[in-house]
């Protein structure tokens, strides 16, 4: 909730913003919209159902804007423009980058799943780094 009254603040609430804590805690899905890039709620890594929205002036900037923040767990571009797509490839800095589909629901055991700086280690859970993760390397030596 504290993410919608920031969000009212820093923008403008499009949709949802409401929330229930009589049967449980409830929030509504909650879109806002109208927001400078380096507001909190676009740098901030957020694990529920709100999100934000800033306008770019072309799919550079977007490029930009997704890259200005701490976080890189997942990211998402919808384009049937190829060349779009390839500078995503190259330049947007996610651990799990998705083309033309739903950004969530890696499936472990065939797509490791991981985020760059703030979210994550960069290895991804399920890939074969990972297991390194769980090891403690030790080096020894003997003289014979």
């Amino acid at each position: 909730m504290s993410y919608i009254h920031l969000g009212n603040e820093e923008g403008k609430v499009v949709a949802g913003g409401e929330g229930s804590n009589s049967k449980g805690f409830f929030i509504q899905p909650t879109v806002v919209a109208d927001l400078a890039p380096t507001a909190r709620l676009m740098q901030d890594e957020i694990f529920g159902p709100v999100v934000g929205f800033s306008k770019a002036k072309d799919f550079n900037e977007a490029i930009e804007f997704a890259n200005n923040t701490d976080y890189g767990l997942t990211g998402a571009v919808i384009s049937n423009n190829r060349a779009h797509i390839e500078k995503a490839r190259e330049d947007f800095h996610v651990g799990n980058l998705y083309f033309n589909r739903g950004c969530t629901g890696a499936i472990v055991g065939y797509q490791p799943f991981g985020g760059f700086n703030m979210s994550g280690t960069d290895s991804k859970a399920g890939g074969p780094d990972y297991l390194l993760l769980h090891l403690q390397a030790q080096t020894t030596s003997e003289m014979l």
